[in-house]
Formats: C-alpha cells, sequence, structure tokens
C-alpha cells in the first residue's frame, strides 16, 4: 500500500490557467491581451498587475468580474490508454477599488484568486492512487498605495494577505480492495508586492516593473480514512495533517507602446521563482510513520506576453495578444498528482462603455503541449487544452 500523501498533491492535480499552478487572469481587458499589462494597465487591476498603476486616469474605479476556466487535461501511460479527466470548471472571482485621494496619491484594494486549481479524474484513472479529486484556491486581500514621485514616475506599494484552501481525495491500494482518503485544510499567508512604471517618452512609450513577494502558508487540516480494511485501521486512524508550501516570488517587467491614438501595443516578461518546491511533504503529527516527502525539484521560469487594444471607437475596444508560459516540472518528477506541461495560448476580447459604466470579456485558447514523464511508477505523456472566458463590469467616476 501506498503511504505516501505528498502536499504537492494536495495543490490541485489539475490545469490552471498559468503554469504550475498560478492564475493570472485577474481582469478581462488583461485577458484579452494575453495579460501583458505591467507598463500601462491603468485601471483598478493595477492593484495586481502593477501597483504603480493605480495612479490611472479616473477619479474612483471600480470592477468585479469572473473567470471560468475549462480544462481538458489527458494522460497516456506507456503501452495504455490515453485516460482525461471529468469536465471541471474552475471560476476565480475578482474584485478591485481604487480611489484618488490627491492628484499624486491614490489607495487601493483587490480582492482575487492568484493561485489555484481543480481536477477530477475519471474513476478508472491509472494515477487514481496519487490523485482521483482536488480542489486548491489561494484567496489575496491586497491593499494598496501609490505615489506619484515626478510628472513621468510613479511608485507603489501593497499588502498581500492570503487565505489558502485546499481539498483532495485519493485512492488506496490494499491489494485485494481499495480505500480513499480525503484530506482538506486552510492555511494563512502574507506577503508584499512593489511596483514602479515610468513615462520614457510622453504618450508614446512607458515601463513598468513590479516585484510580487513569496508567501508562506502552513496548511492544517484533518485525513479522512475510508473503507479501510480491518487489519490496516489501527495504522489508517483519521488524524491530523499539515504541511508548509511557499507560493514564488514573481518579478515582472512591461513595456507599453502608444504608436496611434487609439491604439496601445505591450509586451511582458515575468520571472517566477517556482524553485522552493525542492521536495514538499504533508506531515502525520500523530502518525509520523505516515510521513515520506515526494521530491519535484521545480525551477523558475521565465514567462512572456504580447498583446495590443484597438480603439475602434471612443466606446468600443478590441483586443488580441499570445503568450508563452513554459512549465516548471522536471520530467523525472512529473507525476498525476500535479501534472503541466508548456502552454501557448492565443487570446482576444472586448470591451464596451456606457458613459461612466463598461463592460468587457476576454478569452484564451491555451494548448499544453506533448510532456513526457519519466517518473518512476507513472511514465507517460501529459498534453491537453483549455478555454479561459472571462467577464467583467466595471464603473469610473473621473
Amino acid at each position: 500500500m501506498k503511504k505516501t500523501l505528498s502536499l504537492v498533491a494536495l495543490l490541485a492535480a489539475g490545469t490552471s490557467q498559468a503554469a504550475g499552478f498560478q492564475i493570472n487572469t485577474q481582469s478581462s481587458r488583461s485577458t484579452g491581451m494575453a495579460n501583458a499589462s505591467v507598463g500601462w494597465l491603468n485601471d483598478s487591476a493595477a492593484v495586481y498587475y502593477n501597483a504603480a498603476n493605480i495612479l490611472g486616469d479616473a477619479k474612483l474605479d471600480v470592477q468585479v468580474g469572473d473567470t471560468g476556466i475549462l480544462p481538458t487535461l489527458k494522460f497516456t501511460p506507456e503501452g495504455g490508454a490515453t485516460q482525461g479527466q471529468k469536465t471541471t470548471l474552475s471560476p476565480p472571482p475578482h474584485l478591485f477599488a481604487t480611489y484618488k485621494v490627491m492628484d499624486k496619491l491614490a489607495v487601493g484594494l483587490g480582492i482575487y484568486t492568484p493561485f489555484g486549481a481543480r481536477s477530477r479524474w475519471v474513476d478508472d484513472f491509472v494515477g487514481r492512487f496519487r490523485a482521483r479529486e482536488s480542489a486548491m484556491a489561494v484567496y489575496n486581500i491586497n491593499p494598496t498605495v501609490a505615489y506619484q514621485v515626478h510628472e513621468r514616475f510613479r511608485i507603489g506599494a501593497g499588502l498581500d494577505i492570503g487565505r489558502g484552501t485546499l481539498e483532495l481525495k485519493r485512492a488506496l491500494d490494499f491489494v485485494e480492495s481499495e480505500g480513499n482518503v480525503h484530506l482538506g485544510g486552510g492555511a494563512w499567508g502574507i506577503g508584499a508586492n512593489v511596483g514602479v512604471q515610468g513615462v520614457v517618452v510622453p504618450d508614446l512609450l512607458s515601463v513598468g516593473v513590479h516585484y510580487r513577494s513569496p508567501m508562506k502558508l502552513t496548511f492544517k487540516g484533518d485525513a479522512d480514512f475510508q473503507d479501510v480494511p480491518a487489519e490496516f485501521q489501527a495504522r489508517l486512524a483519521d488524524t491530523i495533517v499539515q504541511g508548509d508550501v511557499t507560493l514564488p516570488q514573481q518579478i515582472s517587467a512591461g513595456v507599453a507602446v502608444t504608436p496611434l491614438k487609439n491604439l496601445t501595443l505591450a509586451f511582458d516578461a515575468n520571472w517566477v521563482d517556482w524553485s522552493d518546491f525542492e521536495q514538499l511533504a504533508i506531515e502525520f503529527p500523530e502518525n509520523p510513520a505516515l510521513n515520506n516527502p515526494l521530491p519535484k525539484r521545480w525551477k523558475a521560469t521565465w514567462n512572456f506576453h504580447l498583446g495590443g487594444e484597438y480603439g475602434v471607437t471612443d466606446a468600443l475596444k478590441v483586443r488580441a495578444g499570445v503568450l508563452l508560459d513554459p512549465s516548471p516540472s522536471p520530467q523525472d518528477t512529473l507525476t498525476p498528482d500535479l501534472p503541466d506541461a508548456d502552454r501557448f495560448a492565443v487570446t482576444g476580447g472586448l470591451g464596451y462603455a456606457f458613459g461612466a459604466l463598461r463592460a468587457d470579456v476576454g478569452y484564451q485558447f491555451v494548448t499544453l503541449s506533448d510532456n513526457d514523464s519519466v517518473a518512476p511508477g507513472v511514465p507517460g505523456r501529459y498534453n491537453g487544452q483549455a478555454h479561459v472566458f472571462s467577464l467583467t463590469l466595471g464603473y469610473s467616476m473621473k
């Protein structure tokens, strides 16, 4: 019987919108532009993309929305038939508000989900002893402040207050029968972010840099063992569990060009430090014999975003973009508990303003390229795709 219950397995064995389990579609406007936003995005979603940019054009800006992530992930074991996941829709919401206290000072607040994913493998999945169903989310509360140091230079900073929740169901192999274990837990964490934005050439070229610190979460919860044969019940009694997770630090740099009054082109490069995922495991304080870390050895990665926005009229905006997001997982530690692959996406979106009100929609088609695992016990190939739909409603007061 496998006794390893990896904490990485708890981190949502499935396809989130970005590599690893990051979610960076925090506004429909940005989603339609492939998330190329650091150097220029000046509405209240800048709380997430670059704190310095909350000093936008509006006195007050508020927006609320939701993103639907619909993944299709497949696994083909060596010498076996392809298996996939049940249809699962993940709906991470977002809410942002900013207010200009004075011309040079603005405050803001964001509530959003920067990390998370959900998955439900088919019932007879070959990797069900690693993960059958899982869900993970980190909800971030992000108060922010920004100041105009110079007419061409802004700075901003914020506090990240994170609440993480997780749930995992997986099968247990007793040779002559199968049992199940259901684990759930929660955690709080604290981090920070800081950003700068500069106008190199007025009305033509701007640049931005944004840093978000790592955030440590110590999950605590319960393990519920089900359908356990009598001879194993003494060793697999319901118990408490805990484990540490460090969400990655990130540095984003962006440049935006406005060659025409109604056209903006933007490019972002983001460095995400996944290297903290060397080996992480759930711990059983009341039964240490079950502790057995699972190595991951994830690596830091760069991802790249190119997008554009064109104003057809003063009210109607159209958007498009492409992005490339490599996987942080090496092939020798790639397993069904947290499958991943290099991602390429094409994006599009529309925005329409009704006076002070506006509505934005965004869409991304994400392809997950073939990724061959050589991990012991579960070698095979992962691939798939995902559809990302986003709707945001906003209000601005000049």
